[in-house]
């Protein structure tokens, strides 16, 4: 470790430990909802002002899927970020990510659309993949309709969202489907839980997501663990990672998911992807959900605006 961790993030850890975050495995689906999101209110993220926000509701496989579509005031074409929340496949919503999807649409100048997928415990694997893949389907299939660009569509997302974004991403190479200009993974989900990684055991407590919260977050995601070895669960698994978009992957040091993300991004290196990687040294899990806080949430946006600007 060359940093050490940042006194803004240790200062966020310390008050969230003095609020008493309530154990996961001790609450019902609904109330530790209720009680995160309560607790990422009081947060007050600011959000940055767009041209325009509009709500759709889209048909899925199963149900209709909400998606929010933020726009700036650029005229266009304008390249377009499909964005897949976190939350460990159980938690959050589309309000919750007002703040990360308008700081996005403002940095990168570009349309984002955030998606509402099913949740876990309740809609199990592969509810949620199949709900990115229709929504992504959808929006290019509307692009016309906000001046987007169909040449330059990204998928995005962070922890368990990095995770529906890679998947979707695999999916549409091995099925068929839009063309996509390229995927940006913050500190992804890309492995079953595996307690042995050293980042698990380091990072294991204290650092805001732990080892036992991810082991939680798969019990309410898979139906079996003899899914964990499916690609569309653990994308790490996956033997065959070529003709993947290029990809931006973006890791936090402090991170019980640090080594599967560095992990996953030399695969797809070894596949021929073009991979940015980006190590921010001082920071936990979730940082960028931390806009207003923490100085590198800010950077990290700038950082993917850029790298959305060179991908024309």
């Amino acid at each position: 470790m060359t940093k050490p961790l940042d006194p803004k993030a240790k200062a966020l850890l310390t008050a969230i430990a003095m609020a008493g975050v309530p154990n996961l495995a001790e609450l019902t689906p609904v109330v530790a909802r209720e009680e995160v999101d309560k607790g990422y209110a009081r947060m007050k993220i600011p959000v940055a002002p767009v041209h325009s926000v509009r709500d759709y509701l889209i048909p899925g496989v199963a149900n209709d899927i909400q998606v929010r579509v933020y726009h700036p005031e650029n005229q266009g074409p304008l390249p377009v970020i499909i964005y897949f929340h976190g939350g460990g496949w159980v938690f959050f919503h589309l309000d919750a990510y007002d703040p990360i999807c308008t700081h996005l649409c403002v940095a990168a100048g570009c349309i984002v659309v955030s998606v509402e997928y099913r949740l876990a415990p309740e809609n199990k694997y592969p509810a949620a993949t199949d709900d990115c893949l229709e929504a992504t389907k959808w929006v290019a299939g509307h692009l016309e309709d906000w001046n987007g660009n169909p040449s330059a569509i990204f998928l995005a997302g962070d922890s368990a969202g990095a995770n529906l974004a890679t998947v979707t991403a695999m999916r549409i190479r091995n099925e068929g489907g839009p063309s996509i200009r390229g995927q940006v993974l913050l500190y992804p989900v890309t492995d079953y839980f595996n307690p042995e990684r050293p980042s698990y055991i380091e990072f294991a407590e204290d650092y805001g997501l732990t080892r036992d919260a991810m082991k939680w977050y798969w019990d309410q995601y898979l139906t079996t663990e003899k899914n964990a070895q499916d690609p569309g669960v653990a994308p790490l698994t996956e033997p065959d990672l070529s003709e993947m978009p290029a990809a931006l992957v973006i890791i936090a040091a402090y991170d019980p998911l640090r080594d599967e993300g560095l992990a996953y991004a030399k695969r797809l290196q070894e596949a021929g992807v073009e991979v940015h990687l980006s190590v921010y040294e001082d920071m936990i899990h979730a940082f960028l959900s931390y806009l207003g806080i923490l100085q590198q949430a800010h950077l990290a946006i700038e950082e993917i605006a850029g790298w959305i600007k060179r991908h024309p």
